[in-house]
């Protein structure tokens, strides 16, 4: 009998050996772990608080439930970030960051500062598309873009960086329209950049439209005339500013060469980017799919839909694969557009 009992204990024992690892294999990826959002601003701008909304609904819809935190690493209009996504974070699934959406055009130009490549990175979504407008102080003496092509004294615009959508828009209304911008880089965020504003160091700003119609202080500023815009990038005016003709009227009435049109459409239409989510190039294959599938579920949740109403936040989802062929497409342009691109943002 103790020889029958040693076998049936030998036996239970193997048996539990060869199903324990099944069972291990068989638990949640992301159980137990922390997963990390890298912001490349600031903290209070709409980059910021779009990675917190999201932080607090995409890991319900992941398995395993983990914990996500963001974390700000402003500087460089976000390229700072980029490049630590890219080149320094593991490639482990518990890494994401969120970028500027122009940093393609860093890129394209070749800044020496780029040690990213857009097309490889594993772009996972965004939760809205980006139309850029550039507002001004009521009390300056710009009242259209045709008053700063006429002025001796260029206004000064604040600006966070060369991959930023401040300079960026300055750069391209000084090269296809002439008007030339004063841009005053180096503020960590769009925030420092409209306290700038308001103490009359800087006179002006070009930024996305979600934040102008959707935060402070632009929802004081607007109530009391504090700031008006003056050109808006989308393809059509926007209704809640009337009265601000688009770039695009603007090259209609002064017969904007075609090249020029081409130039700004890349730049312009790079806004289809938003607010990505990324994540660095070597991240598994399926650990990609499972992050995707977990953030479309998270922007159709009725939770996260309502918050962002209630916090002025537009929605304008974007699934990862299309900006996967986004970023393709922006880094295939032709040598002529890309040569224009490169003088319109200082590369010769």
């Amino acid at each position: 009998m103790k020889s029958a009992s040693v076998f049936l204990l030998s036996c239970a024992a193997l048996l539990w050996g060869s199903q324990a690892p099944v069972q291990a294999a068989q638990e949640p990826f992301y159980q137990g772990k922390t997963i990390r959002v890298i912001v490349g601003f600031t903290s209070g701008g709409f980059y910021d608080r779009w990675s917190r909304l999201l932080a607090r609904y995409v890991p319900k819809h992941l398995p395993g439930n983990p914990e996500m935190v963001v974390q700000n690493m402003p500087g460089a209009g976000g390229l700072i970030a980029a490049n630590h996504v890219y080149s320094v974070a593991k490639s482990d699934g518990q890494t994401i960051g969120m970028t500027s959406y122009g940093m393609y055009l860093d890129q394209l130009v070749g800044r020496k500062e780029v040690q990213y490549d857009v097309r490889k990175f594993n772009w996972i979504g965004s939760p809205e598309k980006s139309e850029v407008l550039l507002y001004m102080r009521s009390d300056a003496p710009y009242k259209s873009i045709e008053d700063i092509r006429k002025a001796s004294t260029p206004p000064k615009c604040g600006s966070t960086g060369t991959a930023g959508t401040d300079y960026i828009l300055a750069r391209l209304l000084e090269e296809v329209l002439g008007a030339k911008i004063e841009s005053v880089l180096g503020y960590p965020g769009g925030s420092e950049i409209d306290l700038a504003v308001e103490k009359g160091e800087v006179q002006c700003r070009g930024l996305t439209a979600a934040p102008y119609f959707g935060r402070e202080p632009f929802i004081s500023w607007r109530k009391k005339n504090f700031v008006n815009v003056l050109v808006y990038g989308g393809l059509k005016r926007d209704p809640r500013i009337p009265d601000t003709p688009t770039i695009y009227e603007i090259f209609d009435k002064l017969n904007t060469p075609e090249e020029n049109r081409q130039v700004a459409d890349v730049i312009l239409r790079g806004g289809d980017f938003g607010r990505p989510w990324v994540m660095p190039p070597a991240t598994p294959t399926q650990v990609v799919k499972t992050m995707r599938a977990a953030y479309a579920k998270a922007m159709a949740d009725p939770a996260l839909l309502d918050e962002a109403k209630k916090g002025k936040l537009d929605i304008e989802y974007v699934p990862g694969e299309e900006l996967q062929k986004l970023a393709e497409k922006m880094l295939s342009q032709p040598p002529g557009v890309v040569a224009r691109v490169k003088k319109l943002l200082g590369r010769e």
